[in-house]
């Protein structure tokens, strides 16, 4: 019988009742597959995959589909948003099988766990004769499985292995040249990103792009991040009517987006869009800022301070049938109606014309002119123009509030409630609006209370109100968490610091620090299993190294302990930290996939440096800093006296004192902030 009912993953919950007799990932599960020998079908995806849907309705919905699976094999359903680790072991074990990846992800393995066959989305036919081939083949000559299987299994487990570089430390610069020189090869200069579609917004490669053209004074590499930056603002990616983005485009121009809104996306790309305001001072990046921070506050934020995960890609039409964007699309007809006399005005700012058309007589709204270009054309004042923007947009999201909105995903995962925390921190910083500091505030002290164990370890999900139809008598936080976890509440940690001067999250970090070292640290491989030593091996190990949509988990570490290291005056964080980028390094072929080592590897320039403020008027001065974009600089900071290493017997009661360092060693203290400023911009 199909056990979906029993878990709380909204995706596997909407698969409960298929026809197909699904389990959970379990001990459990497992062992029946071992004692029936039987081949385990193992399929997996997320809540807001639209190409998922379209595979349960083809196939998991249909009765002939579900015999064929029951009957032949034991299958099992995971979220890939709730055990990422499984995820990561199958994918990288279908993109050697296939030479890509994606979700829905189906894997068919042997009863021990090893893959033998694998790949993506499959239509009814192709999936039914593909199931029927496979067990017939087990059936009847199952060694040329097994041999495959031992093969496929070497195979993957010596992709999780990274090169031991037992060079003495030194960091070769002249690499960054070299790679952005390969990189700058696939720039689309007309619309941005990356020269492909689909195009994916990988917020960890304009951070690096972002630091490496304002250090070495790169000013096309600089013009390359804000025209990517405005670009995708003004694309359909960006919901300009209500803020937030959509997971990716599937067009080179950012205009049809795969329609589903991530937390992780979202927090990523508010913090990229801080630290480009810091730099530009460009109104339409605060402006995504607001509308970003404005949408997950009224859509995901729980009354506990947590973050929901999604929105899904597919919602009712009009004809009450689910379909991709249908609470995002507009036809020609339907903003006449709404904007009236000036619908004209209105398409030339928005492109309701040829170059927004999408399909089926609908608009996904698009820019591609600046509102003061468009202004000057048709004899507007810019005032005037701005106005009737924001006019337009009120009068869009009162129609469209009357839809039928997409399906939300009401789990909270940490590491995204992690990283979206960091984006209300960075938007703090920059914009200097009290409430989104207390919004991370608040956020941080529901990961401390529901999260994190009186044991020491965190969790990686909390759900809330459902489970299998009925109510839950209190939220449940499950499965014991990931790297990803740690290093991206640590990192959130650290954030909170850097606004507040608070040393109780500088403690927190590193209390999870330690649990890292205890639990996940491989002294073998130089850097952190994805998975705790607590955990159930699963067939090959995991160490996540490589940036993709979110920075890899091993890269915020590494940061994580850099800035850790410096704090605490902690050596073995130091020395830990410099081994992992320096086995990293020589191994990059696609900066693209490094990005976020690229970055750590910035940190050991000799531009880095320290700032130290102490005096009761920190604060004062700390928030004037962070207004500006200094990603060179560590700032550490105090209003009383510590015993925080790195600021120890430097406050003074009566003034307050500003200490440049590099390398442990401090200038001569002085209270002349002007001075200090120009200094710290010099270094750059």
């Amino acid at each position: 019988m199909n056990e979906l009912h029993l878990e709380t993953s909204p995706y596997l919950l909407q698969h409960a009742n298929n026809p197909v007799h699904w389990k959970a990932w379990n001990e459990n599960s497992l062992a029946i597959a071992q004692k029936e020998n039987k081949l385990i079908l193992i399929s997996i995806g997320y809540s807001a995959c639209h190409w998922c849907h379209v595979m349960e309705h083809e196939s998991f919905e249909n009765d002939e589909v579900a015999a064929i699976m029951n009957a032949h094999f034991i299958n099992i359903k995971i979220d890939r948003e709730e055990r990422p680790d499984i995820d990561a072991v199958y994918m990288k074990a279908v993109q050697i099988m296939t030479g890509h990846g994606g979700w829905p992800m189906n894997v068919v393995a042997l009863p021990d766990g090893r893959p033998i066959w694998g790949g993506t989305y499959f239509r009814k036919n192709d999936w039914i004769n593909s199931l029927k081939k496979l067990q017939e083949i087990y059936a009847q000559n199952p060694e040329t499985i097994l041999d495959y299987a031992q093969k496929l299994h070497e195979g993957l487990q010596s992709l999780s292995i990274v090169p031991i570089n037992n060079a003495e430390s030194s960091f070769d610069f002249e690499i960054l040249e070299k790679l952005i020189e390969k990189w700058q090869k696939s720039f689309d200069w007309e619309f941005g990103g990356m020269a492909r579609a689909p195009k994916f917004m990988m917020p960890t490669n304009y951070e690096f792009l972002l630091r490496y053209g304002y250090q070495t004074k790169n000013q096309s590499i600089l013009d390359f991040v804000n025209l990517t930056l405005t670009k995708m603002a003004y694309g359909g990616l960006f919901d300009t009517i209500d803020g937030g983005f959509s997971r990716y485009s599937v067009d080179v121009k950012w205009h049809v987006p795969h329609f589903e809104k991530m937390l992780y996306d979202n927090g990523q790309l508010v913090s990229l869009y801080a630290n480009a305001y810091k730099l530009t001072g460009n109104q339409l990046y605060k402006e995504v800022i607001e509308k970003t921070l404005r949408f997950v506050e009224k859509e995901w934020l729980t009354q506990k301070g947590s973050f929901y995960s999604a929105l899904d890609a597919d919602s009712l039409n009009s004809d009450k049938h689910l379909e991709e964007g249908a609470f995002y699309v507009w036809t020609k007809a339907e903003l006449r109606t709404i904007l009236r006399e000036d619908f004209e005005l209105f398409s030339l700012v928005f492109n309701v014309n040829e170059f927004g058309y999408w399909e089926h007589d609908n608009y996904v709204l698009i820019q591609n002119q600046s509102l003061e270009d468009i202004a000057k054309q048709n004899n507007v004042a810019i005032a005037t123009l701005e106005q009737k923007k924001k006019s337009w947009e009120n009068l869009l999201y009162t129609a469209r509030e009357k839809r039928s909105k997409p399906r939300l995903d009401d789990k909270c995962l940490t590491s995204w409630n992690a990283i979206m925390l960091k984006g209300f921190v960075e938007a703090y910083k920059a914009l200097g609006k009290k409430n989104y500091l207390e919004i991370a505030l608040q956020n941080a002290h529901f990961i401390i209370k529901n999260l994190w164990s009186s044991e020491g370890n965190l969790f990686r999900t909390y759900k809330n109100g459902t489970r299998g139809g009925a109510e839950q008598s209190v939220a449940k936080a499950t499965i014991n968490g990931y790297l990803e976890d740690y290093a991206h509440v640590i990192q959130a940690f650290i954030t909170l610091y850097e606004a507040t001067l608070d040393e109780k999250w500088l403690l927190n970090a590193k209390q999870l620090t330690d649990y890292c070292f205890d639990f996940y640290y491989d002294e073998s491989a130089q850097f952190f299993s994805f998975t705790s030593k607590k955990d159930s091996k699963l067939i090959t190990p995991h160490f996540e190294v490589e940036d993709n949509v979110i920075a890899a988990a091993n890269s915020v570490m590494a940061e994580n302990l850099f800035r850790l290291s410096l704090y605490f005056n902690n050596s073995y964080y130091e020395t830990i930290c410099q081994q992992m980028v320096q086995n990293i390094i020589p191994t990059i072929d696609y900066p693209s996939a490094y990005s976020n080592w690229l970055n750590m590897l910035l940190h050991f320039s000799e531009q880095n440096k320290e700032l130290g403020i102490c005096g009761e008027n920190a604060l004062h001065y700390l928030e004037k800093i962070n207004q500006k974009y200094l990603p060179n600089i560590v700032i550490a900071g105090t209003t009383k006296s510590t015993k925080l290493p790195f600021l120890e017997n430097r406050f003074s009661d009566n003034e307050t004192l500003f200490y440049l360092c590099q390398n442990k060693t401090c200038d001569i203290p002085t209270t002349d902030f002007k001075e200090i400023m120009e200094r710290i911009v010099k270094l750059s």
